[in-house]
């Protein structure tokens, strides 16, 4: 069967190229010392430093993890362009307090700083995420995780204590916890795809971290809406 797009649709199609456009073509980011202390490349890590990228954290080859002792988020990046993150946190219910969801999750790929003074992040289409829910019908289950997440902006202070802290904010706006350095040398698994994944693409859930049943996503403002008025109108 052959498909086309309404007008409508490539409207919104039109819309969203123009809006990419934008976000590359704004303001000259100035990479200064006010700006960034320093560079981004090495090893970030949160809190305790419990949760680090590379071999300790997630092994793709089994899609299985080495739990760290408490909860936290490792980013790692190198000089030319590859990233790693490591993720580990409990999300808490409102309305039912003992159905607590613990999330892990591993992804890798290639980043670019834009001129806006964002990041955009590709991951290779090997990333996944175990995810645990007491309350659920499948209550420990593992899922391809491989979301293009789009940050705002970032920034590198010097803590006076902790030395170079790592500020980024994804791309509605809301931080990520404030990560400090660890390492210079980027603590990462191989960049190349480490396990074979069936490519789809998919819409992201919601906002900065959504859950993705397949090879990739697009994720940036508005993208999942856009995504899903044209997948609706084919």
């Amino acid at each position: 069967m052959k498909w086309s797009l309404t007008p409508f649709a490539l409207a919104l199609v039109s819309s969203f190229s123009t809006y990419v456009t934008a976000q590359t073509t704004n303001e000259q980011i100035v990479f200064d010392a006010i700006h960034n202390a320093t560079t981004i490349v090495g090893t970030w890590a949160t809190g305790s430093r419990a949760v680090v990228t590379g071999a300790g954290f997630a092994n793709p080859s089994n899609q299985s993890f080495t739990y760290p002792k408490v909860t936290g988020v490792s980013y790692s990046f190198t000089d030319d362009g590859w990233y790693e993150i490591a993720r580990y946190r409990f999300n808490s219910n409102a309305s039912e307090p003992n159905c607590i969801t613990g999330v892990i999750g591993w992804v890798h790929g290639k980043y670019n700083l834009l001129s806006n003074g964002s990041i955009v992040m590709t991951p290779n289409g090997d990333g996944y995420q175990q995810i645990q829910d007491p309350c659920a019908a499948v209550s420990n289950f593992i899922e391809n995780y491989n979301e293009t997440e789009l940050y705002q902006s970032w920034r590198i202070f010097t803590d006076p204590v902790d030395g170079f802290k790592l500020h980024l904010f994804q791309f509605d706006g809301s931080p990520v916890a404030p990560q400090f350095q660890i390492s210079t040398t980027p603590n990462m698994l191989p960049t190349r795809q480490l396990r074979n994944v069936t490519t789809v693409l998919s819409k992201r859930d919601n906002g900065a971290e959504g859950r993705a049943f397949g090879g990739w996503t697009v994720a940036a403002m508005g993208v999942s809406t856009l995504l899903a008025t044209v997948a609706s109108l084919l």
